[in-house]
């Protein structure tokens, strides 16, 4: 099924029978219609936006920092509803893969207590099992895969099972974001948030009208700066090599942005590429 076809056609459909109630309603609360003074209340009657269905997940499992993070962030924003759906445990470096058959399933709660459901599989099963075996009851608009520990860029990236749960959204029509936060002690995930939500806040009105596309999935990479800040957003190509992964970045760069996710990310960017939803064979 490609729920991108349908994501908010359940809620615009409530929306509009729930306009057409109240103008009946009005029309009919005179007596016999001797009381044509009596205003028409359903003129210009609104209904209030439905809120952004947004299914959280991430490879760290469903009791890390990290998610507990970007949930806690969600559930600040006005117009948002979170599902968490997560590994019971960590399945760090799992890429995109899936468990035949069945899935099991716990109740859980994130870090902070927020409701979860922790799937026993891999982190691609979490989005398998909301998805495919109805696990949950709405349609998502979005699906957030982390923020995980430690940068996912260049060739490491078709490792990821960060990115390999928001392929799995992106095969199945939903728009998905992998989010990474880069090695620190420790890492520093405020900062992490804060990118994904320049992310969201610049795509809500795509993501609410359900017009943001699927066909790629955004890989964002925060890193975790022991001097100076985030330089901010910027777009890149995926690092055809692994040369300077592991090195600390240097946000108090001043060196232009190279373009390139691995040499961004060291000289203190948080780079935003773009990868295919099915990895490179």
């Amino acid at each position: 099924m490609n729920w991108g076809i349908r994501r908010r056609g359940r809620a615009r459909t409530g929306a509009c029978c729930a306009v057409v109630v109240l103008t009946v309603l009005a029309g009919c609360s005179g007596d016999d219609g001797d009381d044509a003074t009596t205003p028409d209340t359903a003129v210009g009657t609104t209904v209030a936006p439905e809120p952004i269905q947004v299914l959280v997940t991430n490879d760290d499992g469903v009791d890390a920092d990290g998610i507990d993070v970007v949930v806690e962030g969600l559930r600040s924003l006005e117009g948002v509803e979170v599902t968490v759906v997560a590994p019971a445990t960590n399945q760090s470096g799992t890429g995109g893969q899936t468990t035949d058959g069945p899935l099991t399933v716990t109740d859980a709660t994130t870090r902070s207590g927020y409701p979860a459901t922790a799937v026993e599989g891999f982190p691609a099963d979490s989005v398998v099992w909301a998805i495919d075996q109805g696990g949950v009851d709405i349609e998502p608009d979005l699906v957030i895969s982390g923020l995980n520990a430690g940068q996912n860029m260049g060739p490491a990236v078709d490792l990821s099972g960060t990115v390999g749960a928001a392929r799995a959204a992106a095969r199945r029509g939903i728009p998905a974001i992998a989010a990474s936060q880069g090695l620190g002690d420790p890492p520093d995930f405020a900062a992490g948030w804060a990118q994904v939500e320049t992310w969201f806040e610049q795509h809500r009105a795509a993501i609410a009208d359900g017009t943001l596309s699927a066909s790629t999935v955004a890989n964002l990479n925060i890193p975790t700066c022991a001097t100076g800040t985030v330089r901010g957003q910027v777009q890149a190509i995926v690092s055809t090599s692994l040369d300077g992964y592991a090195d600390p970045p240097d946000c108090s760069s001043t060196a232009p942005d190279p373009g390139v996710d691995i040499p961004a990310f060291g000289v203190g960017f948080a780079p935003l590429s773009e990868l295919s939803p099915t990895p490179p064979s």
